[in-house]
């Protein structure tokens, strides 16, 4: 299974840049594609997870996640995870938080075989991004203007309520820190690899920030590899280095599959065998 976690914004032409390639890399896997609405800046935390409901039932459907009639016999899927920016990365701990209170504490034997690919992201969220987003989605100048006012207005009393309240108003600003949580979706964990893609011309994630991430992932005990472009803007490396980005993820794709392989030989592996093969 793929899961996607679009941009802030991201229009399905877009990622269908992604799901196409994906197809043609792993033909036989299912895609789920997370859109992140600029209207987010404006909804309610209730509006934010009843919208990803239809996202937990393809989930289940995909038996990704616990369900009365599993069992441990069953075939669990694998899992690659694909962020897109800042919004993809709200939208995934938003999703993180709504399993982890349906489900509580999975037990360890539903850590399945993943992997975590991170696009520019995470790292601080600039109102400049949001304005940035609603620049290029909007194209008339006066509509632009009012859109860019309400929702630079909408952004201001948040942060302010966020402050004064402090209560979790502002999600954005929790994603970074949600992040550096193994298990911020049920199925991952230490075992995870995760993989950063940033540039340092990306104004929006300054390269800096997602390196500090990485950096404080990998001292906590993850699986941590990136690949730092030159010259590619904010999730735009993909299009400037195609073949690079796409080896990125299939070399971590191919990492996390081998990591199963070599779980698999020990728990095949007859007990006296076993004990000298750990030596």
């Amino acid at each position: 299974v793929i899961l996607i976690f679009g941009w802030w914004g991201a229009q399905l032409k877009h990622l269908r840049n992604y799901t196409h390639t994906y197809t043609k890399l792993y033909p036989n896997a299912s895609q789920i594609v997370v859109r992140c609405n600029p209207s987010m800046l404006w909804s309610t935390i209730s509006t934010i997870l009843r919208r990803l409901v239809p996202v937990i039932d393809a989930l289940e459907a995909l038996h990704c996640l616990p369900s009365s009639g599993s069992s441990s016999a069953q075939i669990h899927p694998r899992i690659l995870t694909h962020v897109l920016s800042n919004g993809g990365c709200l939208q995934m701990t938003c999703l993180g938080h709504m399993l982890h209170q349906k489900y509580g504490s999975i037990s360890a034997q539903w850590s399945l075989t993943s992997a975590l690919v991170l696009d520019s992201c995470p790292t601080l969220v600039r109102f400049k991004t949001f304005r940035l987003t609603f620049s290029v989605m909007i194209q008339n100048p006066i509509v632009r203007y009012v859109v860019l006012t309400l929702a630079s207005t909408v952004y201001f009393i948040r942060f302010c309520l966020s402050l004064l309240l402090g209560k979790r108003i502002m999600l954005v600003s929790d994603a970074p820190i949600d992040m550096w949580n193994p298990r911020v979706l049920p199925w991952m964990g230490l075992h995870t690899p995760r993989l950063y893609l940033f540039s340092r011309k990306d104004t929006s994630s300054p390269w800096e920030e997602v390196m500090h991430h990485a950096k404080i992932a990998k001292e906590r005990g993850m699986d941590v590899r990136y690949e730092l472009f030159e010259e590619s803007e904010h999730v735009a490396h993909m299009r400037a280095e195609p073949e690079r980005y796409w080896s990125s993820v299939q070399e971590v794709w191919a990492f996390a599959m081998s990591k199963e392989d070599g779980e698999k030989r020990i728990s095949e592996t007859p007990p006296a065998r076993q004990y000298r093969s750990l030596l």
